[in-house]
């Protein structure tokens, strides 16, 4: 979706402090919401694609206002309430339900360190023929879904060099929406920085994609 949190070749943002040796988090908070979500994530009642969705959706302006895990908590709200896995009422007095069920956690402490290494892999076997090949050019389709998309705005319509096949992955187009994986080539696509940027751009410099294949045209 085209929204405040597609960011790419935009300018007037402010600047980007780089902190040396930083942190992993800035505050025990920040710690609190990453935990919040993987053992929410934990019962499987949504994939990452919608969980990335769920922070899209935020509005503009809260959106450029938040801290970084300022949306991860506003989407995880979201998707908690949207499943029926908390109430309005509860989130609002921050205490529990007294008649609702006590579910038992998925995802205990003692798991955390073999779930993160683990992962979740989105690679699946590829049964298909690629579409395109290595140095074909292709354009990035100019489209603008409502949904939930891995195209960025300022790439749209831009033609670029395939350089590299990564097999098929997870379409998260689709799985975001509950529309299942579909699977489809995914290739890392070479674009010229003054084809995207204009003249003012470095003559040498350029930036490299990883793009599903519905993503793609032949230039």
């Amino acid at each position: 979706m085209n929204g405040a949190h597609d960011m790419g070749g935009m300018a007037g943002l402010g600047e980007l402090p780089l902190q040396d040796d930083e942190p992993v988090f800035h505050a025990r908070w920040e710690a609190r919401v990453l935990a919040l979500t993987l053992a929410a994530g934990a019962w499987g009642k949504w994939n990452i694609d919608r969980s990335r969705h769920a922070r899209e959706r935020i509005p503009g302006p809260d959106y450029l206002a938040m801290p970084y895990y300022g949306k991860w908590c506003a989407g995880l709200v979201r998707l908690l309430l949207e499943e029926g896995m908390v109430s309005a009422a509860e989130l609002a007095s921050g205490r529990p339900d007294p008649s609702a069920a006590v579910a038992t956690p998925r995802f205990t402490a003692d798991r955390v360190a073999a779930a993160l290494r683990r992962g979740g892999p989105t690679i699946r076997p590829l049964d298909c023929q690629p579409r395109f090949e290595l140095g074909e050019a292709v354009r990035a389709r100019n489209i603008n879904p409502e949904g939930h998309t891995r195209l960025p705005r300022y790439v749209r319509g831009h033609a670029g060099v395939i350089e590299r096949l990564h097999g098929a992955h997870v379409f998260p187009d689709d799985n975001a929406h509950g529309r299942g994986e579909n699977p489809q080539p995914l290739y890392t696509v070479r674009f010229a920085a003054r084809d995207l940027w204009g003249p003012s751009a470095g003559p040498n410099d350029s930036v490299r994609l990883d793009l599903w294949e519905d993503y793609l045209e032949p230039a």
